[in-house]
């Protein structure tokens, strides 16, 4: 899914989140494609930067393929921000999500955002800015 597009998904997802007070397009800055959102109280800054399937080109859309929704883990909203976003992506349940992965949750990592891996190849990296 091209970053306009998942913007566009998450924002609908994120509204219909509980805890989630606003979410917000960024139109203007150095950072397209990009969010924010008040979750608790908190205000989160999200970029969506994608990476196009094998062989794709950016002139023609990637057509989406459907499968088995990830497998993801809930994770509480006071903890980090990029497992708890993990979570809500999970739990929308789409099918066209093959993996996520909580760059938090990696061995030494000192970075905050999520991989989304989809079934037609392509990948969304959503970075906390």
């Amino acid at each position: 899914m091209r970053p306009l597009e998942y913007r566009d998904f998450l924002i609908d997802v994120l509204k219909n989140t509980p805890d989630v007070g606003m979410v917000d397009v960024i139109e203007s800055g150095p950072h397209p494609y990009a969010l924010t959102v008040t979750v608790a109280g908190r205000e989160q800054r999200w970029q969506v930067i994608g990476q196009l399937a094998e062989g794709a080109k950016h002139d023609t859309p990637t057509a989406p393929v459907h499968g088995t929704p990830a497998a993801f883990q809930a994770a509480p909203v006071g903890g980090p921000a990029d497992a708890w976003l993990a979570g809500v992506i999970g739990a929308a349940e789409s099918p066209e999500t093959k993996t996520i992965d909580v760059w938090s949750a990696r061995e030494g990592s000192q970075s905050t955002g999520v991989t989304v891996n989809f079934h037609n190849g392509e990948r969304a990296f959503l970075r906390l800015f």
